[in-house]
């Protein structure tokens, strides 16, 4: 499905071909319109390059004196800015705020107006908290003479909410250079002080959005639960359906052998500055071997057949295993196969920010992403037998040791891993993944996985390196922890402290 890729038709028919096995198993649609499928809002953003910016006789041209920021593309769990508003307006008044990100102006001062910055004493200015100055038309920042990436200037696809439903309103960041800034005021822009009001601006500055090559879908469906108080109450079960699509033609085995040596965690390694002569013999001995066996293979596609292909055939396992149950454990299951996790999580933001089923019907939520592999190189650091467990115990004490009741089974006794659920663990796995979107609204939640691996974002992800009879061992035992959970009389007891919505994750 030429990589899954959001907006594109081979995410189309990934959500497509899951919908029809819904249908052929009888689970109830719980999408748009009676149907199984979710839309989220993908479009294809395009800067309006006549837009015309007026602060008091100077007029301002989009690409010379101004570029308006487009959103970026990290999730809103790991500390993303909602960028990407226009600006639209006739003399709104403006106000110079300091330095970019270390300005001390008081938000209740720039309420309907434009605030003006200078340029940033650090690179990454952008991480700034700048929601705080959501109640602004507009912020402008004196960088474009630092330069702007080019993605600033080009149509890219994003995600776009409009409805404001996660209470995150959209930011307008405007860069401009510093003689555009120094226009807005009266004084030398070196020599103001912060709060010092400048001239009016007005006219249009933003962005138009049209169609993707193919809309972008979640696909649920339930299994309505047995016990007639408890069927509308459920346990959410997810995993993401979409991958990150197609590259140029390379070496399939080149790829293998480069990163078994060098790059054992596939894109979470950064590339090596680099290789030691030591490493390319080693290289050379696996790829020859390799070559020897298979030819040279010429690979163009992102399978994601672990990523997250294996999260996404398990989860339709689990819904067909309660689909054909009697009987049916008390409560409902929601299956929802997110899009655009690979983007930013966006699929889950936007469900759930739109569920549905009420949210607070939702008592827990089990993801899973990257559930397949077990060759010895890809184990996690627990060994053959390991299951990776993120998040039980962060908002319920009790879903924690649920997960841990049920691996003491006699058919399961994983070893279970928490080892990326530490605080301040570097890779942050906690908000990396579809599970942090309903934890944040207080949704106790269980992410597992079987860890990384060499192939991770490499076209290399292929199902001939997944291993069948420990995925079937894992699928097993999330259909009984799910099952554990729906047959609760009670919902987990969340004695955690709940996360801000709109804030950012850290673990």
């Amino acid at each position: 499905m030429e990589g899954r890729d959001t907006g594109k038709r081979g995410g189309l028919r990934s959500a497509r071909y899951i919908a029809g096995e819904l249908k052929r198993l009888g689970l109830e649609p719980a999408g748009d319109d009676g149907t199984y499928l979710q839309r989220i809002p993908w479009v294809s953003r395009t800067p309006d390059t006549t837009g015309i910016l007026r602060a008091g006789e100077r007029t301002l041209r989009w690409g010379s004196d101004y570029l308006v920021i487009p959103k970026l593309g990290f999730a809103l769990a790991l500390g993303g800015q909602p960028f990407g508003g226009g600006f639209r307006g006739d003399n709104i008044a403006t106000i110079y705020g300091g330095r970019v990100g270390d300005s001390t102006v008081a938000p209740a001062l720039t309420r309907n107006k434009v605030i003006v910055f200078s340029a940033p004493a650090f690179a990454f200015w952008q991480l700034d908290n700048l929601r705080r100055y959501t109640a602004a038309r507009a912020i402008v920042v004196a960088t474009l003479d630092l330069g702007a990436p080019s993605a600033f200037r080009v149509r890219r696809e994003t995600y776009w909410d409009s409805t404001g439903a996660s209470g995150v309103a959209p930011v307008t960041i405007i860069s401009v250079t510093k003689a555009a800034a120094s226009a807005m005021f009266t004084a030398p822009f070196d020599q103001l002080a912060v709060g010092a009001a400048g001239l009016p601006l007005s006219g249009s500055a933003g962005f138009t959005d049209g169609p993707t090559e193919a809309p972008a879908y979640n696909v649920v469906g339930i299994v309505r639960g047995s016990d007639s108080k408890l069927r509308n109450t459920y346990v959410a079960i997810g995993a993401h359906h979409d991958h990150v699509g197609m590259g140029p033609p390379v070496d399939h085995d080149s790829i293998r052998a480069f990163n078994q040596v060098v790059r054992v965690r596939g894109a979470d390694d950064p590339p090596p500055r680099e290789v030691t002569d030591e490493q390319w013999a080693k290289i050379h001995a696996v790829l020859d071997s390799l070559h020897r066996v298979h030819g040279i293979r010429l690979d163009s596609i992102f399978n994601g057949a672990d990523d997250d292909g294996s999260g996404t055939v398990l989860a339709l396992e689990i819904a067909e295993a309660f689909a054909k149950a009697r009987p049916k454990p008390k409560r409902s299951l929601l299956f929802v196969w997110h899009t655009a996790e690979e983007k930013g999580l966006y699929g889950a933001q936007y469900y759930s920010d739109h569920p549905t089923v009420p949210r607070d019907s939702i008592v827990a939520q089990v993801n899973m992403d990257q559930m397949g592999r077990g060759d010895p190189v890809d184990n996690p650091p627990s060994g053959p037998n390991a299951l990776v467990v993120i998040g039980p115990r962060r908002l319920s004490s009790e879903l924690g040791a649920t997960v841990e009741k049920v691996n003491a089974r006699a058919e399961h006794r994983f070893t279970l891993d928490y080892e990326f659920d530490r605080d301040n663990d570097p890779t942050n796995a906690y908000c990396r993944s579809d599970h942090y979107m309903y934890a944040r609204y207080g949704i106790p939640i269980a992410f597992f996985t079987t860890g990384g691996h060499r192939d991770y974002h490499q076209v290399t992800d292929e199902p001939e390196y997944l291993d069948f009879d420990q995925y079937r061992r894992v699928t097993q035992f999330i259909y009984d922890v799910a099952w554990r959970v729906a047959d609760l009389d009670h919902k987990p007891v969340v004695d955690k402290p709940k996360p801000d919505p709109n804030g950012a994750c850290k673990q």
